[in-house]
């Protein structure tokens, strides 16, 4: 499994000083500190919060007293959760030898610090056992594990990390839920006593839930107190377990897999983790997000720093009616609006008329593309844009040449049925002769035609998980993902030129594990501009704005049948990296203007919106006028929504956010001055209508 890879070197100094005597490792630096101690030998938190000197680290240092009989040491904050002694907790580390020994004893060994990463390791009989830690400058802590076999060792859960939290008298969970068009919903409940399970079982991250976890004590808002984050950098099968006890004390384990797996570690083979990172903010809710934000932008996402173009996309434009003759039109089209990017998805390949047939057979339809793929790359780059392409590697029907060549190809069991799912299976990535396979194709594909997007799918969950003749199957479950992260790195080497889309039926894929081999997300396949501002909002909590792929498209909604305005639609898109799925040759000449303007706004806000710091304005569960606001420099960018409201719902000024009272600020689309303190006592001076779904965008500068 794969560690972090080696990234920019930050702006910060951080420290990592370790105290002989009182044994105990102390990491600091971005206003955070992170304390680990051996104590009575195992590894332990002491101290996660505001940055202290070196002087205090002793001081954190309590003899552990011995527990009553019922009791277990949770409160100990164990840096992972063990099976041996009275710890009662779910392990984070599920062994059994040979022997039918469980558990790991913890001796230490040694410790190692490699630039700005710290490795603890410690051993019992012939396994050593890693923790690693690396503080970025962005104050976001890395943490993983390792394990190396000296001899065969079966393994049922090894999670990357455990966190334990402050003691404090209240504790509430913010997490993120929902389903396939309505992901991303913010949840926000007291943590009751007992274990609280959160994780996907589905061989993806998962529409349904997303490893991003915050904890605050009840009190937190959106612009002030102290909160806890953690989020999972892993794309498969995942478990986050919270538990808090009578005692009222916290801890939280998380790491890659699901109950029910058992694999056996070889002789001389070494497991390591995902990353499990964490972070704590003084500044609220809204402080923690900036936080992630700038953490992936500048450390994980591979290109963050590039401006992203409006992409058109042709898919809701066609369908499965996917032709050269039928694209051409649309080429032109998108870029009269201005679009940068033009985007031929799902049917351009084999017999690909339905979703039922053609799914491995990657090569140009030549009954729709006589001349391959070239002369529309070369149509789409003469009008001035990029040229993207649909693939979904990892998937194959069964109405294929593929899968009548290779039906053992497919992640299944010997004797049980292969479940279909979108008329479609799931190649087996941890073969490596599929993972080469898979590779040779996209290679050729991306060296044989002027190809500039990728837009990779993964249109459904992994059931059937095996691999028939394996003495050791649910390793499939693990190196599928590995494989995929691996087959991305290589073809991002091979073609450094060619950006990356990742998609997954909407969101069934997205977290900071995927982040670091695509360029941008596909946010959701609910494309409705109403419910994308909640979305969107639950979208932001975790994930920046350059990462947040949002389109527009032709209404009534498909989703739900509600109709707005293109300008609505324009705006709420225009919160993140803009793209259009409409179908252009439907839209009359006063639709296509008004596009050409909203898109030319966009490229006017882009550099904040995808590189700026990102500020929530209100809640759209609770208000009625809700906004984003985006900070870079001297420039400000709000985007204001109008949902429904009623006389019960009074329409609230909506106030920026971290405007100094005494600074100035000029309007660039009137020239009017404003003065801080006016925005913040009467909010910003925007225009509304009296309907429903309205919005408004503000740009600011800051002359004084």
């Amino acid at each position: 499994m794969h560690g972090p890879r080696r990234l920019l070197p930050g702006r910060t100094s951080r420290r990592r000083r370790f105290d002989e005597a009182a044994r105990t490792w102390h990491l600091s630096g971005a206003g955070l500190s992170y304390v680990v101690g051996l104590g009575d030998g195992l590894p332990r938190q002491l101290y996660w919060g505001p940055e202290i000197p070196d002087g205090a680290v002793p001081s954190l240092v309590r003899e552990w007293r011995e527990a009553y009989s019922f009791d277990d040491r949770l409160h100990t904050g164990a840096e992972l959760l063990g099976e041996l002694g009275p710890q009662f907790a779910t392990p984070s580390l599920q062994l059994r030898h040979p022997d039918g020994a469980k558990g790991f004893a913890w001796n230490y060994r040694d410790h190692a610090v490699d630039g700005d990463a710290l490795a603890i390791s410690f051993t019992d009989r012939d396994l050593v056992l890693t923790l690693h830690y690396r503080l970025w400058d962005t104050g976001v802590l890395d943490r993983w594990a390792a394990i190396e076999a000296g001899a065969p060792v079966e393994v049922s859960r090894f999670d990357s990390a455990a966190w334990t939290l402050p003691h404090w008298g209240g504790y509430r969970l913010s997490h993120l839920s929902g389903e396939w068009a309505g992901e991303w919903q913010l949840r926000r409940t007291e943590l009751p006593v007992g274990e609280t399970v959160l994780g996907s079982r589905r061989g993806n991250t998962s529409h349904q839930a997303n490893p991003w976890i915050a904890l605050d004590d009840g009190t937190a808002t959106e612009t002030a107190g102290t909160v806890y984050s953690a989020n999972l950098a892993w794309s498969g099968s995942w478990r986050v377990q919270l538990r808090r006890s009578a005692q009222g004390r916290v801890s939280v384990t998380g790491g890659a897999g699901q109950e029910g797996l058992r694999w056996t570690l070889r002789e001389g083979e070494t497991w390591t983790t995902p990353v499990y990172s964490g972070l704590f903010s003084t500044e609220g809710f809204g402080g923690a997000s900036r936080a992630w934000h700038e953490h992936l932008r500048r450390h994980v996402m591979p290109t963050a720093d590039e401006d992203a173009p409006v992409l058109f996309n042709s898919w809701e434009a066609v369908f499965f009616e996917v032709s050269e003759e039928k694209q051409l039109p649309l080429v032109e089209l998108a870029a009269r609006i201005g679009c940068e990017q033009f985007v031929v998805d799902d049917g351009w390949f084999g017999r690909r008329t339905t979703d039922n047939a053609g799914l491995g057979d990657w090569w140009h339809n030549p009954e729709r593309f006589p001349d391959g793929l070239t002369p529309l790359a070369d149509a789409v780059h003469k009008a001035g844009m990029r040229f993207g392409i649909w693939v979904e590697p990892e998937m194959v029907n069964a109405d294929s040449d593929l899968y009548r060549a290779h039906p053992d190809w497919v992640l299944h069991q010997e004797g049980r049925e292969r479940t279909e799912l979108r008329q479609q299976m799931v190649l087996d990535y941890g073969r490596p002769e599929v993972a080469e396979w898979a590779f040779g194709w996209l290679d050729k594909l991306l060296g044989d035609n002027p190809i500039d997007y990728v837009k990779w799918d993964h249109n459904r969950p992994l059931t059937e998980v095996g691999r028939p003749g394996s003495d050791d199957p649910d390793r499939a479950y693990f190196e599928h993902v590995q494989a995929v992260y691996a087959l991305k790195d290589r073809l991002r080497r091979a073609h450094p030129g060619v950006r990356i889309e990742g998609c997954a039926g909407g969101a069934a894929r997205v977290d900071p594990g995927i982040l670091r081999y695509v360029d941008q997300v596909w946010t959701s396949d609910n494309t409705d501009a109403g419910d994308r501002v909640n979305i969107q909002y639950g979208f932001s909590q975790a994930y920046p704005a350059r990462a947040m792929g949002a389109w527009i498209t032709d209404e009534p909604s498909g989703f739900n049948h509600r109709t707005t305005s293109l300008r609505f639609r324009f705006q709420v898109a225009s919160a993140g990296v803009l793209a259009v799925g409409g179908d252009l040759s439907e839209w009359s000449e006063a639709e296509l203007d008004e596009a050409a303007a909203h898109i030319a706004l966009y490229k006017q806000l882009r550099p904040v919106v995808q590189h700026g710091a990102q500020y929530r304005l209100g809640d759209p569960e609770a208000d009625a006028l809700t906004g984003v606001q985006y900070v870079l420099g001297d420039r400000i960018a709000v985007l204001a929504f109008k949902t429904p409201w009623h006389c019960n719902r009074p329409l609230a000024p909506l106030r920026p956010a971290r405007i100094p009272s005494d600074s100035r600020w000029v309007d660039e689309d009137t020239g009017e001055t404003h003065w801080g303190a006016a925005l913040n006592a009467l909010g910003l001076p925007m225009r509304w209508t009296p309907a429903d779904w309205d919005s408004a965008i503000m740009r600011l500068r800051r002359v004084q």
